[in-house]
């Protein structure tokens, strides 16, 4: 199979083909790979919560999910201290690894790419990550999490006042606060073009590797198989990290909290010390 693909010329398109359309709406070859990915993740974890409670027997696939969630629990609570919502938070930003994980190693596999359709020998499948609007979506669902976290952490003004502060007030923190409005947009774009490249970049080398190699390509491509694996894992790791930091940044006071909190805790130790004199 890897065969015929380097004998057929690389196939490089920026953008996820259209196989086919339903009712108007555009199915891409990402999203029939995405499909069968999430089909396999869904099952992996319901394998994987099945042997954690003892009803059947742990493999190594459960093994290492079961070890991946300890890890990445961890890492949540390590950025989040608040074991309160560390434990809300985590949910999400630990699906989001899995979710990235499974989705780049499903587009590691020999099926994708040799298998075309139409006169244009358009690949049938595509992985799910490897299609920006994949990625613009994860990176939206983290900013706009990251919102809903902070409203019900700070409350509504709470939250507001990190963006919006009277200029007459704080002339600094205002223009601060503008800049950190500016940054939510930029933490989308930068998220989801990032991840995005990466696979990009990952799917061109592969491609490249096989058509260079031609014959040999079985044998060439799989120091670049295991080296994309790996790759895989870092990225799926660094995309989970850059939610949590992100959803992390609203859990915390800001502006006038801090200030009262400082105001107050000086307070109370100076009360303590003139108690203190006097007795």
């Amino acid at each position: 199979m890897i065969t015929w693909f380097a004998a057929t010329g690389p196939h490089i398109s920026v953008k996820a083909d259209e196989i086919f359309s339903v009712a108007g709406v555009s199915i891409t070859n990402s999203h029939l790979l995405g499909i069968l990915g999430l089909i396999v993740l869904v099952w992996a974890l319901i394998a994987t919560k099945r042997a954690a409670m003892g009803r059947t027997r742990h493999n190594f696939i459960t093994r290492l999910f079961l070890w991946a969630f300890e890890g990445l629990y961890a890492t949540v609570g390590q950025v989040i201290p608040d074991a309160k919502w560390a434990r809300r938070v985590a949910p999400l930003s630990i699906t989001i690894f899995f979710f990235v994980v499974a989705q780049y190693w499903m587009g590691l596999l020999p099926f994708v790419g040799p298998i075309t359709v139409g006169e244009h020998h358009t690949p049938l499948f595509r992985g799910g990550v490897a299609d920006l609007n994949m990625t613009f979506a994860l990176a939206g669902v983290t900013i706009v999490a990251a919102q809903i976290y902070a409203f019900k952490y700070l409350g509504f003004r709470g939250n507001m006042g990190r963006y919006f502060i009277s200029p007459l007030k704080n002339p600094i923190m205002s223009f601060i606060g503008i800049l950190e409005l500016i940054a939510e947009f930029s933490r989308l774009l930068g998220l989801s073009f990032r991840l995005f490249g990466n696979v990009l970049a990952g799917e061109v080398l592969l491609i490249m590797i096989a058509y260079l190699t031609q014959y040999i390509s079985p044998v060439a491509l799989q120091p670049f198989y295991i080296f994309e694996l790996f790759i895989g894992g870092i990225q799926a790791y660094i995309f989970f990290m850059l939610s949590t930091v992100f959803i992390s940044l609203g859990l915390q006071h800001h502006g006038d909290d801090e200030e009262k909190s400082t105001h107050s805790g000086s307070h109370s130790s100076s009360r303590k010390i003139q108690t203190a004199v006097h007795e």
